[in-house]
């Protein structure tokens, strides 16, 4: 007596997610010490809803707007990014890996 063999089809394994994109330069964002979430309203100002961004461009973003200025006319990426000193900083970082950091540090005297 032969026996039959059941020939079930393993499914194939799940395709991977694509690595999430950093909100202000496009690039590829690295969960881990080089990632960060950015709120695009503040928090101060009553936003809750957060996006993934690279640390270089969360520090770049707050040192050069303050929060109410976000809130009130940079709440979006678009608006962000027309704006002529990121536009510069994102052109200038597209060419590092999403892995960079930059490793100056503001004052303690200007915190």
């Amino acid at each position: 007596m032969v026996s039959k063999r059941s020939h079930r089809r393993v499914p194939p394994p799940p395709e991977p997610s694509p690595a999430p994109r950093c909100g202000l330069c496009g690039r590829e964002v690295v969960p881990g010490p080089t990632a960060d979430e950015h709120h695009l309203v503040p928090r101060s100002e009553g936003g809750t809803e957060t996006s993934l961004v690279h640390k270089v461009c969360h520090h770049k973003i707050h040192a050069t707007f303050d929060e109410k200025e976000l809130a009130r006319r940079l709440h979006t990426w678009e608006a962000l990014r027309a704006e002529p000193e990121i536009a510069a900083f994102v052109a200038w970082l597209r060419n590092n890996p999403p892995t960079f950091t930059d490793r100056s540090r503001r004052s303690a005297r200007r915190r």
